[in-house]
């Protein structure tokens, strides 16, 4: 099908149904910010640079002058991001093994430094200078064979490019635009989030024109999801799948005020910000038990989660975050079926039991240890159903209450239960 330069052609494309199916995903924010890698508590570390140019009332100014001197810019990170302990298979072999289907490196950020070779940021990539590495064709290369799709974050505008700042309809035709396919062209990407979109409707962008060249004639046109961040006017109404952020879909705007007609997906980082910020601690980091539940939560909903990692200049991910992806592959590793490849079951808020749904078959994710019984009210009774747990051989009884679903369990011993926090029950009807 040919795709024609208007929205409502272009909305008519389907989000390709491997995102739907994947339901975890990784977000990596990574750059020139990660050698501070500090901001107050509760702001974005990656927007350390505008924070010291543009917001010294935020306080990472003052810190900046005390720790650097008034005279080092930002532009002078590039000295501390040397990445010198980076190991691309390192990274895709810890994605593996959280149970991730896809990944997004952010290829730029707003500050406009690329984590790939571009003809289009001459001397501001990673290629050109600092560590002389294209981690976004490293990164690909690893990737290869784990089962997780490569994809990428990409800022549609840049805070202090010349001609953005000049005329951003200039810029977007013959900066942004090149810049985006050359990236597709060369990389390939299964994923394409956009950001930075919020200054100027689509049409300043002229995100119609790119969208139409990317699902009628790039490389990746039968594959790639592309997200909702392509003006002012269109998050959770236009492009490809829907995004929020922290549970924003934008300002005083949650999912829940959407009605969805494509899959949507959560993006948040483990604590408080998406690029490293060293002076967040445990306590500001979720639990793997908290991140287990929103993830169930989101895929009850129809949704994804795309989870950030902000790893350092080094090239190192930060233990606490490694562990965190590590728990939740283990809980994935165990309870995936009930995860992977479902849909919606029911439109009706859950807590505590979250459903989803597989052919015939319909999951039910407790978040209590299975003893005693439960009454699942969104599941009907029906003679001849099955019930089992995915992290136990133990027989459950299926019983009708009042109509529902009651499934008693036998007395299990928590030593020899797979998995931790959430329970998922496999019914067969």
């Amino acid at each position: 099908m040919k795709y024609e330069n208007n929205w409502e052609s272009l909305n008519s494309r389907p989000v390709p149904e491997w995102f739907e199916d994947a339901k975890f995903g990784i977000f990596i924010h990574w750059g020139l910010y990660s050698v501070p890698a500090y901001t107050t508590k509760g702001q974005y570390a990656e927007w350390y640079q505008y924070q010291i140019q543009e917001q010294p009332e935020q306080g990472a100014k003052e810190w900046h002058d005390k720790v650097y001197g008034e005279d080092y810019k930002y532009t002078d990170f590039v000295d501390g991001f040397r990445a010198e302990l980076f190991d691309a298979k390192q990274w895709a072999e810890l994605f593996r093994r959280s149970g991730a289907k896809y990944i997004n490196i952010t290829s730029k950020h707003h500050d406009g430094f690329c984590l790939f070779k571009s003809d289009y940021a001459w001397n501001w990539n990673s290629m050109d200078v600092g560590p002389h590495r294209d981690f976004c064709m490293e990164l690909k290369e690893a990737m290869k064979d784990t089962g997780v799709r490569f994809g990428v974050y990409h800022s549609v505008y840049e805070w202090y490019h010349p001609l953005y700042l000049k005329d951003p309809e200039e810029y977007a035709l013959k900066h942004l635009h090149p810049m985006l396919k050359e990236l597709i062209t060369k990389y390939e990407p299964s994923t394409l989030f956009t950001d930075g979109e919020w200054s100027h409707p689509s049409k300043v962008w002229h995100s119609t024109e790119f969208l139409t060249w990317l699902y009628n004639e790039s490389p990746v046109k039968d594959y790639i999801v592309p997200n909702d961040r392509w003006g002012k006017e269109t998050r959770g109404r236009l492009g490809g799948n829907f995004t929020t952020e922290y549970g924003y879909i934008e300002e005083g705007r949650k999912i829940e005020d959407v009605e969805l007609d494509r899959p949507f997906e959560e993006c948040r980082g483990i604590g408080k910000s998406f690029g490293l910020n060293r002076i967040e601690t445990t306590e500001d980091y979720l639990s793997a038990k908290e991140l287990i539940e929103m993830l169930v939560e989101l895929v009850s909903k129809g949704g994804n989660f795309l989870l950030n990692i902000g790893p350092a200049a080094d090239g190192t991910i930060p233990v606490i975050m490694e562990e965190r992806l590590l728990q939740i592959g283990e809980w994935l590793s165990v309870n995936g079926d009930a995860i992977y490849g479902t849909r919606l079951y029911t439109k009706k808020p859950q807590k505590d039991t979250y459903y989803t749904k597989k052919g015939d078959k319909v999951f039910a994710i407790i978040n209590r240890f299975p003893f005693g019984s439960i009454t699942l009210d969104e599941i009907p009774y029906e003679e001849g159903i099955r019930a089992r747990l995915l992290s136990h051989d133990a027989m459950l009884t299926a019983e009708n209450d009042g109509g529902k679903l009651r499934i008693s369990f036998p007395a299990i011993n928590p030593d020899e239960v797979k998995c931790q926090y959430l329970y998922a029950i496999e019914i067969t009807k």
